[in-house]
C-alpha cells in the first residue's frame, strides 16, 4: 500500500498544505489504495511534505509524484483528452504553484491577523521559551524566499492584481465545466481543486479569498469536489 505523508486536516480543509491536498487528490484519481500518515515531517528527504512511499520507493514533490504514479502504475490522469486539453491543463497546475502560490503564502504568513488565525499554530509543538525565535526565523525565510522569487518585490496592489489575473484565467478555463478541463477529471483537478479550496478558506482574508468568492463557478467547483472527493469536509 502506498503511504502518503501528510500534515493532517486543519481550517476547515483536508491538509493545510495546498500541495498535500493535491497529492492525495492524485492519490484519489489513480484509483490506488493508500493510507495518510502525519508522522512522517521529521524524514521528509526535501523537507517538505507531501511524499509518498511506494514499498521501498520514496517520491517527493507533487509533480514527480504524478510522474512516478503514470509511469510505475500506469495511469493516465488526462485520459480522455487530447494535447491541447492536457496542455492547458498543465499550464494551469504551473501558474497556481509557481505564481499565485507565493500570494497566497504572503497572505496566510505575513499579515499579522492571518498569521496568527492559521500558521501561528503551527509552532506549539515548539518549546514555549525558544517559540518566538522559531518564528522570527520561519517568517525571516519566508521573505527572503518571497524576495528571491520576485512576487515579494511587488507592492500589495500590484500583487492583488496579478492574483485576480491569474483568479480569473482559473475561472475562464473552467467555464460551465463538471470537472476543469470538461466532462471527466483529470491531473489537472488535483491542482485546482487543492487551490481553489485553499484560496477559499474562511480561515484568512485576502483578496484571494474576495476574488474566488466572486467568482461563482470556483465556488460551485470546490463545492462538488468537495462533496465527491472529501465529502466529510463538504459544507
Amino acid at each position: 500500500m502506498i503511504t502518503l505523508y501528510t500534515f493532517g486536516p486543519s481550517w476547515g480543509l483536508p491538509d493545510p498544505s495546498p500541495f498535500v491536498m493535491k497529492g492525495e487528490m492524485l492519490l484519489k484519481l489513480s484509483g490506488l489504495e493508500y493510507q495518510a500518515s502525519t508522522k512522517g515531517f521529521g524524514k521528509a528527504p526535501k523537507g517538505k511534505l507531501p511524499y509518498i512511499r511506494d514499498g521501498d520507493t520514496v517520491v517527493a514533490d507533487t509533480t514527480l509524484i504524478r510522474l512516478y504514479l503514470e509511469k510505475q502504475h500506469g495511469i493516465d490522469f488526462d485520459r480522455g483528452y487530447g494535447p491541447r486539453e492536457r496542455g492547458t491543463g498543465w499550464a494551469a497546475e504551473k501558474m497556481l504553484e509557481d505564481h499565485l502560490y507565493w500570494i497566497m503564502v504572503y497572505w496566510r504568513w505575513l499579515t499579522e491577523p492571518n498569521f496568527t488565525r492559521g500558521p501561528k499554530d503551527f509552532f506549539k509543538r515548539a518549546p514555549a521559551i525558544i517559540r518566538p525565535l522559531a518564528e522570527r526565523f520561519v517568517l525571516r525565510n519566508i521573505r527572503r524566499n518571497l524576495h528571491g522569487h520576485g512576487i515579494g518585490r511587488h507592492t500589495e496592489a500590484e500583487t492583488t492584481t496579478l492574483a485576480a489575473r491569474a483568479v480569473e484565467s482559473v475561472a475562464q478555463i473552467l467555464g460551465d465545466n463538471r470537472y476543469f478541463l470538461g466532462a471527466t477529471p483529470s491531473g489537472a483537478d488535483a491542482t485546482v481543486f487543492a487551490f481553489v479550496a485553499g484560496g477559499l478558506c474562511a480561515q484568512f482574508d485576502s483578496p484571494v479569498c474576495e476574488k474566488m468568492k466572486s467568482m461563482d463557478n470556483l465556488v460551485a467547483y470546490r463545492d462538488r469536489m468537495m462533496r465527491e472527493f472529501f465529502p466529510e469536509f463538504a459544507r
